[in-house]
């Protein structure tokens, strides 16, 4: 365990609804391989020098530039990278999406691509500012008036919807369409239109991931059974096992008995933050 460590900082108040979590990412290892969950997009720093690489749910293995941005998954990632690493990062919301990048969510999915690309100057000496200090709650504190300065140039109007649906996969594990068009006041095609460019999936799919997400988190509490999760919007066992499959890259029984390190420390860590974040980070 002491190889390997992860700390989350929350964001302040006035980017969280562009921010999921700032994160600092340590593994004194030779290579580190392990397997990431379905997730929100991501901006990551990569602090050392170290190859590093992405697989994605449709098998496509793309490199890992030194400041990158990991588009919205579907599906369990596998990781890996040349060690010792160091990599600090931030969970992007459907809002930051929409304010640091503007592209159509959909068409990047399960991609990684070049963040200088987008943000140009205003990257210059971050990532060495960073690499400087130790402390994530320090990082974070940087790597926010950049944030800041970044979103605050293209925030869109989504506010309104995106809490909507936010509230609309919270509120069941198997929640209504009619639900989400009746709180939007949209019709399902603009629902699904607009679900496609700020999540990267439609409402189905993204209430499947959450369902899945959160049931993981269940069994790893180890509060629960199988029976038990199974009763939370899956249709039998089979069906359990192939959701938590796609989306975490683990069986249910993995992650009740000895998931790998990386996915008991994402679920200890986020988990342990309850009520300070939403129930779509906390619980999943």
């Amino acid at each position: 365990m002491s190889e390997i460590k992860l700390d989350y900082a929350i964001p302040e108040a006035d980017l969280s609804d562009y921010i999921t979590l700032f994160y600092l990412f340590e593994a004194d290892t030779p290579v580190f391989e392990d397997t990431e969950r379905a997730d929100h997009a991501q901006i990551r720093f990569r602090l050392n020098n170290r190859s590093a690489e992405y697989r994605f749910p449709d098998g496509s293995v793309q490199q890992a530039m030194g400041v990158h941005i990991v588009g919205p998954t579907t599906g369990a990632v596998k990781v890996r990278a040349e060690g010792p690493v160091r990599l600090f990062g931030a969970g992007i919301t459907p809002c930051g999406w929409l304010a640091l990048v503007g592209a159509e969510a959909s068409t990047m999915i399960n991609r990684v691509f070049d963040a200088a690309e987008l943000f140009g100057d205003a990257l210059a000496g971050v990532v060495e500012r960073l690499a400087a200090v130790s402390d994530v709650a320090e990082m974070a504190r940087i790597a926010t008036p950049l944030i800041s300065a970044l979103v605050s140039r293209h925030d869109g109007d989504a506010h309104g919807f995106v809490h909507a649906v936010d509230a609309w996969l919270a509120d069941s594990t198997s929640p209504d369409l009619d639900a989400l068009t009746e709180a939007t006041g949209l019709s399902r095609r603009q629902v699904e239109r607009k679900c496609n460019a700020l999540y990267g999936a439609p409402p189905k799919l993204l209430a499947r991931k959450y369902r899945a997400l959160r049931a993981a988190v269940a069994l790893a509490s180890g509060r629960v059974s199988l029976d038990e999760v199974i009763d939370r919007g899956f249709y039998d066992q089979s069906h359990l096992i192939r959701e938590i499959k796609q989306f975490t890259g683990l069986t249910p029984r993995q992650i009740a008995a000895d998931p790998p390190l990386l996915a008991r420390l994402t679920i200890a860590q986020r988990h342990a933050l309850g009520g300070q974040v939403g129930p779509l980070i906390s619980d999943t």
